[in-house]
């Protein structure tokens, strides 16, 4: 139950040291990663810097001569990432913590994500509060706001030092409750606008045996998803919710990157894919100017919906439709494994129906031919008259995937 203890032993080496006494006098073994570039460590490392820039494939002398703090810390991440990942795969390591300001952040954090998700890693950090994304990532991690700055052990940090050091012990020492029998995972993709949809799929997955993780499509959710289908823990995809490739071609601030879509393709995993709510674009709140937060100007004087008190929506139109089914149709098309798109002929959200805001059976016609054009052959592509939200929609849906999860096994290749 070893913890890695990741820091700048130049200028953190007495909080680092406070938190590995803290450790180890609850029992648990530490190993001391130095990350520090330009003093001498002020307490002993059991895995030297020269090992950590050597595990990045550079010079720790030549950086020292250079003192280009940004390319110093990019090294560092990347050795720490390399080094951890490394004591993880050898059982070496149960747990990491970090401490730091933004250097100290970055470096420990890139360990910290090459890790797996259940592996307990806490980060305390000046940042740990605002825009965390390139620090978390898709991953646990636990951010501890440091509270005053990472300078020294005073009545405060000692406190937020004590009580992190103590959490990180709880982890690894304290008792799990016993392992349920594994089932295969199927992940789903889900809205507000989509959720009976996705409700009514899950419950035949599950009666087969399988368990659903449901992801709720704002950008992160993706993400995540898509990590957990690349570390090889899905069995199968039910991508109803699509949305997220309209924020990412259209602007909107839900984007998932131009990565999604593409996790269950690489790696062959069986997956149905729908257009839920490709309706719309995601923002802000709506300003008192006429155009929500964080849309572009040129939107000025589109069909804008407000969900609620902190999001706007705008409906797409027919010609970003046609590239949101281009990429549909381009992404499912590279796939690997067996790949259904179930296209929902009268409506895509629950706002995209007779009477409601966002109806408009021209855009999503557009929508559904593009990805007619752009799909080939190993596409199994399924049009049924009825809207995603269904009964018969989210049969449909839940069915095509157990069948494809079953072919998927009797198949030459799954055996």
């Amino acid at each position: 139950m070893t913890v890695l203890l990741i820091g700048t032993l130049d200028t953190k080496g007495a909080e680092v040291g406070f938190v590995r006494d803290r450790l180890q006098e609850s029992g648990v073994p530490t190993l001391v990663m130095d990350v520090g570039i330009l003093g001498p460590p002020t307490i002993p490392a059991d895995i030297s810097r020269e090992r950590v820039f050597s595990a990045a494939g550079v010079s720790l002398s030549e950086l020292q001569a250079e003192r280009d703090r940004g390319r110093a810390v990019s090294a560092a991440a990347e050795g720490a990432r390399t080094i951890a990942a490394q004591l993880h795969a050898e059982r070496a390591i149960t747990g990491v913590f970090g401490l730091g300001g933004s250097g100290g952040t970055i470096i420990a954090t890139s360990a910290m994500r090459a890790l797996p998700i259940g592996v307990p890693r806490i980060m305390v950090s000046t940042l740990a509060s605002g825009q965390t994304r390139p620090y978390v990532g898709e991953r646990d991690i636990v951010l501890w706001p440091s509270v005053v700055d990472v300078a020294g052990i005073n009545r405060i940090s000692r406190t937020v030092l004590t009580n992190a050091a103590l959490a990180m012990a709880g982890m690894v020492t304290l008792p799990r409750p016993a392992p349920v029998p594994d089932r295969p995972i199927i992940t789903a993709t889900m809205f507000g606008v989509t959720t009976p949809c996705v409700e009514q799929a899950r419950k035949p997955l599950e009666e087969q045996g399988n368990e659903v993780l449901v992801f709720h499509a704002t950008g992160a959710g993706g993400r995540t998803m898509e990590a957990l289908i690349a570390d090889g823990l899905v069995s199968g995809v039910l991508d109803i919710t699509t949305t997220e490739l309209a924020d990412e071609l259209a602007g909107g601030v839900l984007s998932a990157g131009p990565e999604r879509l593409t996790a269950a393709g690489k790696l062959g995993v069986p997956q149905v894919i729908s257009v839920g709510a490709l309706d719309m674009v995601n923002f802000g709140p709506m300003q008192s100017g006429g155009l929500p937060e964080g849309a572009a100007e040129s939107y000025r004087g589109r069909n804008f919906y407000q969900h609620n008190a902190a999001v706007t929506l705008m409906r797409t139109t027919p010609d970003e439709n046609a590239r949101f089914g281009e990429e549909i149709g381009r992404k499912a098309t590279a796939a690997k494994g067996p790949t259904a798109i179930l296209l929902p002929l009268r409506g895509v959200s629950a706002i995209d129906a007779p009477g409601q805001p966002f109806h408009d059976p021209e855009a999503d016609a557009v929508l559904f031919q593009a990805i007619r054009l752009h799909c080939n052959h190993n596409v199994d592509l399924i049009e049924l008259d009825l809207h995603i939200n269904d009964p018969e929609f989210a049969a449909a849906a839940a069915g095509k995937l157990l069948e494809l999860l079953q072919s998927s096994e009797t198949s030459p290749a799954a055996g």
